[in-house]
């Protein structure tokens, strides 16, 4: 038996005993053991079933050689099985290297839904614009996955689009794909004020976070200081005569610096008040996780090579150059001559060709 079959092998009595565990009534009160225990079961589930398909594979492929170094087996059985053992060899390489990444250690964020923050950078109203259609750009992709998009808050810029603009994603799988788009991207265009044909460089900055659970964040609410005030924008008049729009403030202290910040939080997404709090409350505890956890991202950082998906919000990761129709993903070398496409949500072959990239890091490292 080969390693990567001793290696599926060890991980059937473990899987055995989270099936026993998760079933357990004194697991499933307790949520966060719970949850973690279930995330295990289901990937090693996903393990084991690589595994049964790679087993089939070697076994296709012995077989086959059997038949063919048979001297009593007839031509159409001869010929049948050099057609399987063509198949067993061509595929078994490719199992192998996805049950190598499916053993790799996941990353405990990956499956989270995420908080996508996009804020007007250098450029001025031309920034504000590019912020707009990032903004439209991360829509039509999130719609194309089947994934919740809810606005949490925004400001517009003076002459449309958005200084900020904050959005919750919901779905499967979302922080584990969006966070390949943290960084600085770049835009290059004709600005619509432009009147001699210039162009202009502007830039725009996304952040990717994972949505923190709420066991995982310990919060005093007793410490917060809510506001409450008149949301501004459409939404009929409901909307500018109920205080529906919260505003809170929390006293943090910074367990890597010992210092006390004065953490203030707003959302007017609906013309519920207590739905905005609760709303609040969850971009708070995200927003503490994120920091509590940058620790953790450094280091992940400071291990991959690739620059892939670090977290580094202040690194260059993307340009989208209109006059030439092109962009560029400057952490892979990536150009796509497909600029409306992208634009248009069309994002899933860069965020692919990133995946690839990263894997392909890690199965380096791993191997070291």
């Amino acid at each position: 038996m080969n390693d990567l079959l001793n290696r599926i092998e060890a991980l059937v009595a473990r899987h055995e005993e989270l099936e026993t565990l998760i079933t357990d009534p004194s697991v499933i009160a307790d949520g966060r053991r719970f949850a973690t225990l279930s995330k295990e079961y289901t990937h090693l589930g996903e393990i084991l079933k690589a595994g049964g398909q790679y087993k089939q594979l070697l076994t296709q492929q012995e077989e086959a050689e059997s038949t063919l170094q048979d001297n009593d087996s007839d031509e159409e059985l001869k010929a049948m099985a050099r057609e399987l053992l063509a198949e067993a060899k061509e595929e078994i390489p490719k199992m192998e290297e996805e049950i190598k990444l499916l053993l790799l250690p996941n990353d405990p964020e990956d499956d989270k839904n995420a908080i996508l923050e996009l804020r007007a950078g250098t450029g001025g109203d031309e920034a504000a614009l590019f912020a707009g259609d990032l903004f439209r750009m991360y829509s039509r992709y999130c719609e194309t996955k089947g994934w919740n998009v809810t606005v949490s808050s925004y400001t517009e810029g003076g002459t449309g689009g958005y200084k900020e603009i904050v959005l919750n994603v919901t779905g499967t799988g979302v922080y584990g794909t969006l966070k390949y788009e943290s960084g600085v991207h770049r835009v290059q265009r004709v600005p619509q004020t432009e009147t001699q044909g210039r162009i202009h460089t502007s830039a725009a900055t996304v952040a990717v976070l994972p949505e923190a659970d709420k066991f995982e964040v310990n919060i005093n609410e007793g410490e917060i200081k809510w506001d409450t005030f008149r949301s501004s924008g459409a939404g009929g008049q409901n909307v500018n005569k109920v205080e529906s729009g919260v505003r809170l403030h929390y006293p943090w202290r910074n367990p890597n610096t010992g210092v006390v910040e004065d953490i203030t939080i707003e959302c007017t997404e609906t013309r519920d008040q207590p739905k905005n709090k609760e709303r609040a409350l969850s971009r708070l505890r995200t927003f503490i996780y994120d920091k509590e956890h940058q620790k953790y991202i450094d280091e992940i950082a400071s291990r991959r090579k690739t620059m892939v998906s670090t977290g580094d919000r202040s690194a260059k990761i993307r340009t989208y150059n209109f006059p030439q129709g092109r962009v560029t993903d400057h952490r892979i070398g990536l150009t796509v001559h497909n600029l409306p496409g992208v634009l248009g949500g069309d994002l899933q072959p860069i965020i692919d060709a990133l995946i690839v990239a990263e894997n392909t890091e890690r199965l380096k490292e791993a191997a070291l």
